[in-house]
């Protein structure tokens, strides 16, 4: 499955699964302004960038698990939760990650947690992009030999001694 082939249905869902994933990790890591959290720490200038990628790559991950009518869905994958949440821990405040400051305490949290943060979204960012590229350049499609159900239990034995003499 390539991205020119889509249907305006993927790329609406693109879009919507997009802002959703851009809501999601902005309004707990306070990176737009809103009532409900607070950010204690000034935002890093490379969070906005991990923040529009992460939402950019969620949006064509989901829209790749979109059905077509003409291909089958493949299971989904859990790699693009993960990377979602790790994006969240990498562009939150440190400060306000009560288990961070729990396990670490205020001043681990900014001594030892927020130097790890770009690296959690550099790695966050990868597996979201291994994600979204494994989705796209897998086949859409496996062929699965059909199987005849014999209809009674009789059936059943002729079928199996059937597979066991020689040919």
């Amino acid at each position: 499955m390539t991205i020119r082939g889509w249907t305006w249905l993927q790329w609406a869902v693109a879009v919507l699964a997009a802002l959703g994933a851009a809501v999601v990790v902005a309004v707990p890591s306070a990176l737009i302004s809103n009532p409900f959290f607070l950010r204690m720490t000034p935002v890093p200038w490379w969070s906005y960038a991990v923040w529009a990628l992460t939402a950019a790559l969620t949006g064509l991950l989901v829209a790749s698990y979109v059905r077509r009518p003409d291909h089958e869905n493949l299971s989904p994958a859990r790699a693009g939760v993960f990377a979602n949440v790790a994006s969240l821990l990498a562009v939150g405040c440190p400060v306000c990650n009560k288990l961070v400051v729990a396990a670490l305490g205020v001043s681990g949290a900014l001594s030892v947690w927020a130097p790890l943060q770009p690296l959690i979204a550099v790695a966050s960012l990868a597996l979201l992009g291994w994600a979204v590229w494994r989705r796209l350049s897998t086949p859409t499609q496996c062929p699965i030999p059909s199987a005849r159900v014999a209809a009674t239990p009789g059936e059943q034995a002729q079928s199996a001694l059937e597979g066991i003499r020689p040919q």
